[in-house]
């Protein structure tokens, strides 16, 4: 007995089987009666039994051949179904991590996406952080999220892909009453002294608060201590009026009641946000996901580096290795595209 069985044999076995005619069979499967009588032959040879009487008159079932059939049917259903799973427009929904509602780079790539695949299902969901979020995608629990890549562990990298989306202003979020709330944009300097929340102790957002850390050396700015995480708007507000603490954020970060939102400036820190998914995965909805990401962020200029940006030399090498000299995405290498991580929800915990 062979280890495997062609199904385009068992088709040719059961349209014979049906019709009782070769002729007839083979022009129910669009094929000449030669390659039909080959596929009959090869089929029998193989499971050792012959399977048809055949006569000038007529084509009848051997008791092999009846013992087949119903088998030969079940697997060809099967695979019907297994086809018709993953057909045009029927692909599995694919689930995006937008790390948090308020967020608009990827949920502006999200959106553009499902105008370009309207019959794909793009489901959104909203975590904390790509490190968080790299465990899900690389166990299937997640196919797509958004974020900075090189605070990644390298063994998570090395199973991920990325397409450079964007270069991301980062602001500091303040407290109303806070002295800096007053200036239009905030430069580094005037944070030297200041204690700022940028993550610490949550370990989804570890390449969010590794950012910080790089931003914050030599320039007399200390990190907030561990705080427990702080879910919704209002307890957001809650615990950043307790603390006084600025946060750390970027300049899409949604509006906070009773804070203000400023750009820094002088240097203009970068957040580098890459589209991030698992290593080989296909589906149509990646396709138009890494569309959207291309067409969003040429319009935007998302991929312009400001004059006077800062960003970490590992950061830069990541993005500028997926991005062409004329400033496009590059294509993912099949079965080695890279990896990227962004703005990972930051001050999502004050």
């Amino acid at each position: 007995m062979p280890a495997s069985l062609d199904p385009r044999l068992l088709r040719a076995f059961v349209a014979v089987a049906e019709d009782l005619h070769f002729t007839r069979a083979a022009a129910r499967l669009y094929v000449a009666q030669q390659a039909l009588s080959r596929d009959v032959r090869r089929l029998e040879r193989e499971l050792g039994a012959e399977l048809f009487v055949r006569t000038t008159r007529q084509v009848t079932l051997t008791p092999d051949g009846e013992r087949l059939l119903p088998h030969a049917r079940r697997v060809l259903a099967a695979q019907d179904d297994l086809l018709a799973a993953f057909a045009a427009g029927q692909a599995r929904p694919l689930l995006v991590d937008l790390n948090s509602p308020g967020l608009a780079t990827g949920r502006r790539v999200l959106y553009r996406a499902r105008e370009l695949a309207p019959d794909c299902e793009l489901m959104a969901r909203y975590e904390s952080g790509l490190t968080g979020a790299a465990a899900d995608l690389l166990a299937g629990r997640l196919d797509v999220s958004f974020g900075r890549f090189a605070g990644l562990d390298p063994a998570l990298r090395s199973g991920l892909a990325q397409q450079p989306v964007r270069y991301e202003p980062m602001a500091v979020v303040l407290p109303e009453d806070h002295p800096l709330a007053s200036l239009p944009e905030v430069p580094l300097s005037a944070l030297a002294g200041e204690t700022v929340y940028a993550g610490a102790g949550n370990p989804r957002t570890r390449e969010w608060t590794d950012l910080a850390l790089r931003l914050f050396e030599g320039r007399g700015v200390r990190l907030a201590p561990p705080l427990p995480m702080a879910v919704g708007d209002e307890e957001f507000a809650r615990v950043m009026a307790k603390t006084g603490n600025p946060v750390l954020a970027v300049v899409d970060f949604p509006p906070m009641p009773g804070a203000v939102r400023r750009p820094l400036v002088a240097p203009v820190p970068l957040s580098p946000v890459s589209l991030v998914w698992r290593r080989g995965l296909v589906h149509p909805g990646l396709t138009a996901l890494r569309r959207a990401a291309e067409r969003t962020a040429r319009s935007a200029g998302w991929l312009r580096r400001p004059a006077d940006g800062w960003l970490p030399a590992e950061d830069e090498e990541t993005m500028q290795a997926g991005i062409t000299p004329g400033g496009r995405p590059r294509p993912a290498a099949t079965g080695r595209p890279r990896a990227d991580s962004g703005p990972a929800r930051p001050g999502a915990a004050p």
